[in-house]
């Protein structure tokens, strides 16, 4: 029997977040101690759990502004099936390509579940140094790791989440692997939280085949109870905490695919950042699984998964204690919070545009999170050769970093800890173009305007398939002192640059250029500077596929 490091029952029926407890949650008549008093109460520091604190008190750290680029490891048991996103929801869907695959590969879901996947998760051929290395050299730095997904698994020591890496599949602590790694070779260490939806996600685990021979039969978590482990791999583990109990079941009677997707639409597909009514000890306990991973880790980085903070007071909660935290430690706030707003940013986090893009320079520092393929690793993206290449992904590093923001790039992990020939191929191009040119990327600042060009960028999320390829006669600029860069998102034609935004007489030319460098040498390069822009001439040994930065002085 597996034995159980949870401090906390779902009996729990009121909640108290950031007022802190005497150190015992009460459950009907049962008592559960946390580690010790006072483990739920937030640090104690200038930030107060409320939004006009953390917009009045939070500024975005300098080492962030500067690092531009980060690589992310969105990895976790979701990945075995090397299927794709959303695999734990959607092999719950009868009549989804997911559930499709999955009864013919592993069984219907009633008799392998979800859950089975996670002894299947070894990671035997994970090796977080490497990986780090092969980073490293890519530019990136900072590395976030998914510490939990949307199928509620904790992929570090959990002190109130049974159903941890360390119990399970791996058994060992992954987060704590990955930033032991992380932080030897320099690099700042983030985690992605994901679990605050797994509430309502997961509900498809409690519903059944409208349709066919086992319909109204319904799947493994409806009819799975702590007692059925006895003398199998979950012995002494309840499969409703991962499941997170059967609070919105597809209701009986349904017998159209159609209507029960039509259902899960109207209800557990519902993207809400409320706390579910119904189920207040998903909420403690995440608030609690939640300081725990700050705790023992330290992050850096927070990435939320969430168009605000998640689970109302519970992440003004964790919001201002992981600040407060950070100030105890560092003696001012250098840390990063993550979320996604929708529309204008009210502040007192840093604003991430998930797959997506901004039209202009923001004010305040931003962060694009994409991926070269899907967010959980799917093997026919390999087969059929489609991740996004090296050059897309510089592209849109430099549009994102002269606008003001950062690029949180997901490399797709294998569900035994390797990444695929063609991801290695794709970083080490990376860092090849990254190795030469990075001085026009790392530490920079916006120019007056982000760039000039044909290709226009549209604003706002989940946009990125819409966007059209960049030319070389797109230009994006960044500043760093004196220096202004132009970067070409293209090998340029002819071994011409032409600035534009540098006409002579231009309100943005401050001043006559002096002197011009393609980044990788300092000799200078031929130029001229008329009323039509700056005339850079190239040699052939300056050139780049990918695009080339040059370096000009006299104007800022």
């Amino acid at each position: 029997m597996l034995p159980t490091k949870r401090q906390f029952l779902h009996g729990v029926s009121t909640l108290s977040l950031s007022g802190g407890l005497s150190g015992v949650l009460t459950a009907g008549a049962n008592a559960v101690e946390l580690p010790q008093p006072g483990y739920d109460a937030i640090a104690d520091g200038p930030f107060k759990p409320t939004w006009d604190s953390l917009i009045a008190g939070y500024k975005t750290p300098d080492w962030f502004r500067d690092a531009k680029f980060g690589l992310w490891a969105h990895w976790g048991p979701g990945c075995v099936p090397e299927y794709g996103d959303w695999y734990a929801r959607k092999m719950y869907q009868q009549g989804n390509p997911f559930y499709e695959h999955h009864v013919k590969t592993y069984g219907h879901p009633s008799d392998f579940g979800f859950m089975e996947f996670y002894p299947r998760w070894k990671a035997e051929n994970w090796n977080p140094e490497d990986l780090l290395d092969l980073y490293v050299k890519a530019g990136a730095k900072y590395f976030v790791a998914m510490a939990n997904h949307h199928d509620n698994f904790d992929m570090f020591d959990s002190k109130f989440h049974d159903w941890n890496a360390t119990r399970i599949g791996p058994k060992t602590d992954i987060i704590g692997r990955w930033e032991k790694a992380a932080r030897q070779r320099g690099l700042k260490f983030g985690v992605s939280n994901h679990s605050a939806h797994a509430w309502h996600w997961f509900q498809t685990a409690y519903g059944y085949d409208p349709e066919g021979p086992r319909a109204g039969e319904r799947y493994d978590a409806y009819k799975l109870s702590k007692l059925d482990g006895k003398g199998k791999w979950w012995e002494g583990l309840d499969p409703q905490e991962l499941y997170t109990g059967a609070v919105m079941p597809l209701p009986p009677g349904i017998t159209t695919i159609a209507d029960a997707n039509k259902w899960h639409e109207a209800n557990d597909r519902v993207w809400t950042e409320e706390p579910p009514l119904h189920n207040p000890a998903f909420t403690r306990q995440w608030y609690l699984r939640c300081k725990d991973l700050i705790d023992s880790y330290n992050p850096d980085l927070l990435y939320f998964d969430d168009f605000d903070l998640p689970l109302g007071q519970a992440g003004l909660d964790i919001a201002a204690h992981y600040y407060n935290a950070s100030v105890k430690r560092h003696g001012s706030v250098q840390t990063v919070l993550n979320i996604k707003p929708q529309g204008t940013p009210r502040g007192g986090y840093v604003a991430d545009v998930e797959r997506g893009f901004r039209a202009e320079i923001s004010p305040d520092p931003w962060q694009t999170d994409t991926c070269i393929g899907q967010w959980h690793y799917d093997r026919r993206i390999y087969d059929s050769k489609k991740y996004l290449p090296a050059a897309a992904v510089i592209h849109r590093l430099c549009d994102i970093v002269s606008k003001n923001g950062n690029l949180l790039l997901s490399i797709p992990v294998r569900g035994d800890g390797s990444i695929d020939s063609e991801e290695r191929r794709i970083v080490e191009g990376i860092g090849e173009w990254m190795g030469r040119f990075s001085e026009a990327i790392y530490g920079t600042r916006p120019w007056q305007v982000f760039g000039e060009g044909p290709t226009q960028v549209g604003a706002g999320m989940f946009g990125e398939s819409k966007q059209k390829p960049y030319t070389p006669q797109d230009l994006r600029f960044t500043t760093k002192g004196k220096a202004l860069y132009a970067i070409t998102l293209g090998r340029p034609e002819n071994g011409q640059i032409t600035v534009t935004s540098l006409a002579r007489g231009s309100k943005l030319a401050r001043g006559n250029v002096k002197r011009v460098e393609a980044l990788g040498s300092t000799a200078p390069l031929t130029f001229r500077q008329d009323d039509k822009g700056l005339h850079v001439t190239l040699p052939d040994a300056a050139h780049h596929d990918i695009g080339v930065a040059i370096k000009i002085t006299g104007v800022i």
